[in-house]
């Protein structure tokens, strides 16, 4: 069965408003309207870069406790955060799953390694 959704755990979190911290998340798999979309915004059209915001709002389907996850939410996340969530997004969305083919240091031997539980 193919998996649509991923969990995260942000290296530094969202802080909210009132505070809180929020690392905990869910990214699903981008459909083509969601990489289409965000190109007839108009905060697109001036900045190219907001495209990736616009993208991750749409694809992050939960983030701690928060009920809306808006490209405002995405705006105030630490920069750590906004390239893991980005290295995220490119992983699942090209090999369909959040793992690296990594070699143990003492013995060699190849494994694989899943990422988004690890919080970058």
């Amino acid at each position: 069965m193919l998996q649509t959704e991923f969990t995260f755990t942000l290296p530094m979190g969202y802080v909210d408003e009132e505070g809180n911290l929020h690392r905990e998340g869910v990214m699903r798999l981008a459909t083509a309207l969601d990489e289409i979309a965000p190109l007839k915004d108009p905060r697109v059209r001036s900045n190219q870069a907001y495209l990736l915001l616009i993208l991750l709002s749409r694809v992050i389907t939960k983030l701690g406790t928060l009920e809306f996850i808006t490209p405002k939410v995405i705006e105030n996340l630490f920069a750590g955060d906004l390239g893991y969530l980005q290295d995220l997004y490119c992983r699942i969305n090209k090999n369909g799953h959040d793992r690296v083919r990594t070699n143990c240091p003492h013995c060699e031997k190849q494994f694989d390694v899943e990422l988004s539980s690890m919080g970058g």
